[in-house]
């Protein structure tokens, strides 16, 4: 299955048309990445793992009993983890999550296609399949540790949807006081 996901706190924007803007630009060096995944520190690591693996064709790339780390596969470069609570390695701060304030977007070609296959799978879905006004055509499940998972397909938005949400706001400049 060609599945592509990014960890989002907001909607997704991607069919929104770019807008410039004086944002601020990186003009000094920065990290260098080898990688960057989320990681969901659950009691469900295991049900966690079925979940991606079985229905959304993650492959578990390293596995510990309190660790798993699942990849897209196919040499693409997405992927989560789970991770137990009681391990000593979590950092200090993540506790538990509780499935507020975090969603994971999935996106896919054929967003019906795959809402159909997961329903005759037995996935309870949460949020029916929808064509959305800003570009999407959508659905969501939520995983065993509670975390949303919004699969989308970008598609065309309605005329003028985003134009309200293109303005940009310039912050206060404060040598003019």
């Amino acid at each position: 299955m060609k599945m592509a996901f990014a960890v989002m706190i907001a909607a997704s924007f991607a069919a929104a048309p770019a807008v410039a803007n004086d944002a601020p630009t990186r003009n000094t060096p920065t990290m260098r990445l080898q990688s960057a995944y989320p990681v969901v520190v659950t009691d469900k690591m295991a049900e966690c793992r079925d979940f991606y693996v079985r229905h959304f064709g993650f492959e578990v790339a390293f596995e510990a009993s309190w660790f798993v780390y699942l990849s897209a596969g196919g040499g693409q470069p997405y992927a989560i983890a789970f991770m137990t609570p009681d391990h000593p390695s979590r950092p200090p701060g993540p506790e538990k999550f509780d499935g507020k304030g975090l969603f994971l977007t999935l996106q896919v070609d054929d967003a019906a296609k795959e809402f159909e296959r997961l329903r005759k799978a037995g996935v309870a879905v949460a949020y029916p399949v929808a064509d959305e006004p800003w570009g999407q055509r959508r659905f969501g499940v939520v995983d065993p540790s509670g975390l949303w998972v919004d699969v989308v397909q970008q598609t065309e938005s309605a005329p003028g949807y985003w134009d309200p949400y293109m303005r940009v706001e310039q912050a206060a400049d404060p040598s003019r006081n």
